[in-house]
């Protein structure tokens, strides 16, 4: 995707979409994990769904902290956020990019823009948690090119062989 592409990108409310699109995002994005180690992330699943279903059935609340991202006309993406601990502290929560679409800048763009609403909002600071499995070393790589930094390693997640990292930004 080149810069103009990437302008073109646009984001839009959760409301706009139907229930189920999120889930199968993010199924489609940890497609990799679900098939070579189905003992730790096929657990994933569930949390999705019920995701997805607090997303629609409370549009006015969590669907808010919600957005799509499209090229054009075509959903690519989304992202959540949670701006309940503010002022002091906004939490990025999923940041999904479809596979086909991964590695173009889009996360990134996505992450700009919850750190861009929680700045609308007058929180402080943002953080960020994943995982240290090697799936996710481009979402490692692409926060700490958001501007965040490392703030600790915690135990937990889906697959205990690897830590959780956790990142936070001033904003």
């Amino acid at each position: 995707m080149d810069e103009k592409q990437r302008g073109l990108l646009a984001f839009r409310p959760a409301a706009q979409y139907k229930p189920g699109m999120f889930a199968s995002f993010l199924h489609q994005c940890y497609a990799e994990l679900l098939s070579n180690e189905p003992r730790y992330w096929r657990l994933e699943e569930e949390k999705w769904l019920r995701f997805d279903q607090d997303v629609f059935n409370n549009l006015e609340t969590i669907g808010r902290c919600v957005f799509v991202t499209c090229l054009g006309e075509e959903e690519i993406g989304f992202a959540s956020f949670d701006p309940g601990q503010g002022p002091e502290l906004g939490i990025v929560g999923h940041n999904c990019v479809l596979p086909c679409f991964q590695n173009e800048g889009c996360g990134s763009r996505q992450v700009l823009e919850a750190l861009e609403r929680f700045r609308q909002r007058g929180i402080k600071r943002a953080r960020v948690v994943t995982s240290d499995h090697p799936f996710f070393l481009p979402a490692r790589k692409m926060y700490l090119g958001c501007g965040f930094h490392e703030t600790g390693r915690l135990i937990g997640g889906p697959d205990p062989r690897y830590e959780l990292v956790e990142y936070e930004i001033g904003l």
